[in-house]
């Protein structure tokens, strides 16, 4: 479901193993892949618009969830990782994208927010239907 590519610098084999164990704490792969072999796949698959992205030391963030907003934290404390885009749900994104997607609620979350906005409506209608029949009987006496 997520697959971010980033630019890889070099850097300390303990910073690696560090990074790779906070991002497998949410199930987040780090995989190394060598341009050589990525971009025909690449060119052959429909997910050929990420081409560009494939031009230095490249490495893949794999999960089966989408993880954006833990991956981003991750990345954060770790300078000689860039972002460059990714593919969400079968949606390439730029860097901008997934940082977008990443402050986007939960899927339950937004559920729950539209099931609160319904349930509120019905009990606003019967408020208003009750308020004009007690109006109503109190004009009447």
């Amino acid at each position: 479901r997520m697959i971010a590519i980033c630019q890889y610098n070099s850097m300390p084999g303990e910073d690696m193993m560090l990074m790779r164990h906070y991002l497998r704490k949410h199930n987040i792969e780090v995989k190394f892949v060598l341009n050589e072999i990525v971009r025909p796949v690449l060119s052959q698959s429909k997910y050929r618009n990420l081409l560009p992205l494939f031009v230095a030391r490249n490495i893949l963030l794999v999960s089966p969830e989408t993880k954006a907003r833990e991956m981003l934290r991750v990345l954060r404390g770790v300078p000689q990782i860039n972002l460059l885009g990714a593919c969400i749900d079968d949606t390439i994104l730029s860097r901008q994208g997934v940082e977008s997607f990443a402050k986007l609620p939960s899927l339950e979350t937004a559920q729950g927010q539209a099931l609160g906005a319904l349930g509120l409506l019905p009990s606003q209608t019967s408020s208003l239907l009750q308020r004009c029949s007690a109006h109503l009987t109190a004009l009447l006496d």
